[in-house]
């Protein structure tokens, strides 16, 4: 008699079967149990340490021209924040404004009450926030008058995480363009702690260039707004600037040209590619460029914080440091404040400075947007930046690193298989 058709056989099948499915799933219960105690430590930790009391470098804003386009980059949130809020209190037609975290905190209050006051004065006001990141803030806060019209980015969305990825990205954009005149974009949310406390990078765009961000916030607007918001006038670009570019990555039509951007500027350095990351856990292709680029020759360095506010981005980030810091790239530790930028800057020729991380969920996952500037006024400002950065951090060795803990290592390797949550 065939095996196949044998009734033990088949029970034995079956068996088998039962005992790999709970073994699977023994397996995901214990890592994510492990993640779940990582969490748990790190916030006892950061309940018993009095809270830091070190402020970003409170920065002036860097000036260029980049063609027709005025390029301001902004590193202290206060001073962002103040020109954000003037832009919208000038407003006479239009202003669109996207941000992955608004806080109802001091800072949160005084943008709403801004946008409120342009609405209330004629302007169309059309705002976006991600509901999943602005789960902590309270529901009165998110209620406006009914002249701002509201896109609460939906919190749950049909399709399987990971699977269905037109339908799972959460909008990780910050943007905001006033009358088509001005628009700003980069790493800072909107809240109290980013205006002194964090250190990012934003920009203010006066000239063709806002184009590029109001088309991206009018084609997700249109996209995904419910029924009773206006449709947007989708204008059509009557200035094309090759110099100044947004990257928009967008889960619903599957386009990620942001991790594209990355790959071709490091393919071309021959001198520098220095990068500033808050969350910075590398694909295959983005680490074999940056190793490829440290074996020319080229000076690769990264700058990431030394503790982030996501501590399990922090322990899967650091299983990549070896072979980083072996292949010769230099890993720049910022510390006593957190460093959110999102920027990167190559043969003081290329810079970009947007929303998206080098992570799998930025790169692959979300709505995002960078802009690409190909200047040199430009990239020799943003490479100023990183020398100013450079003092408030320590440089991490491969030395020091192989000395780390033993346990460290074993909880890096463990934690590893959640990167494509992060």
């Amino acid at each position: 008699m065939d095996r196949v058709l044998d009734p033990e056989f088949r029970a034995l099948l079956r068996r088998g079967r039962r005992v790999a499915v709970r073994a699977v799933g023994w397996a995901l219960t214990a890592q994510f149990g492990l993640a779940a105690g990582v969490v748990a430590a790190d916030e006892l930790r950061k309940r018993r340490s009095p809270r830091s009391e070190h402020q970003a470098p409170a920065d002036n804003p860097r000036h260029t021209t980049v063609g027709q386009d005025e390029i301001t980059t902004y590193t202290y949130g206060e001073v962002l924040y103040e020109d954000m809020l003037a832009a919208i209190d000038e407003a006479q037609h239009f202003v669109y404004l996207a941000s992955y975290i608004w806080k109802g905190d001091q800072v949160g209050q005084r943008f709403k009450d801004a946008v409120v006051r342009a609405a209330g004065r004629g302007v169309l006001v059309c705002v976006v926030y991600d509901g999943f990141a602005n789960l902590v803030v309270p529901s009165a806060f998110k209620k406006f008058p009914r002249g701002v019209h509201v896109l609460g980015f939906p919190v749950i969305r049909s399709g399987i995480p990971l699977v269905d990825v037109r339908r799972t990205g959460r909008d990780h954009r910050k943007i905001l363009v006033v009358d088509g005149t001005v628009g700003f974009v980069g790493g800072y949310n909107i809240g109290s702690l980013y205006a002194t406390e964090w250190r990012d990078t934003h920009l203010r765009v006066r000239g063709p260039g806002v184009w590029e961000l109001q088309n991206s916030f009018v084609d997700f607007w249109n996209r995904h707004h419910r029924r009773g918001l206006p449709d947007l006038p989708d204008s059509g670009s009557g200035h094309w600037n090759p110099s100044v570019r947004a990257a928009r990555n967008e889960p619903s039509r599957l386009i990620y040209p942001v991790r594209a951007l990355y790959l071709e500027a490091m393919d071309r350095a021959q001198h520098r590619v220095w990068i500033t990351q808050g969350y910075f856990i590398p694909d295959k292709e983005i680490l074999e460029g940056l190793l490829a680029a440290a074996r020319r020759g080229v000076d690769v360095r990264v700058i990431l914080p030394e503790w982030s506010n996501h501590v399990l981005a922090d322990v899967v980030a650091r299983s990549y440091w070896a072979t980083l810091l072996e292949g010769g790239v230099h890993l720049h530790l910022y510390r006593n404040v957190m460093v959110h930028a999102k920027t990167a800057t190559v043969d003081g020729e290329w810079a970009t400075v947007g929303t998206a991380n080098i992570d799998r969920l930025s790169l692959r996952g979300n709505y995002e947007i960078n802009m690409e500037i190909v200047d040199p006024a430009q990239a020799g400002r943003m490479e100023e930046i990183f020398r100013r950065d450079l003092e408030a951090c320590r440089e991490l060795t491969l030395e020091e690193w192989q000395e780390r803990p033993r346990y460290y290592h074993l909880l890096e390797q463990a934690l590893r298989p959640l990167e494509p949550l992060l």
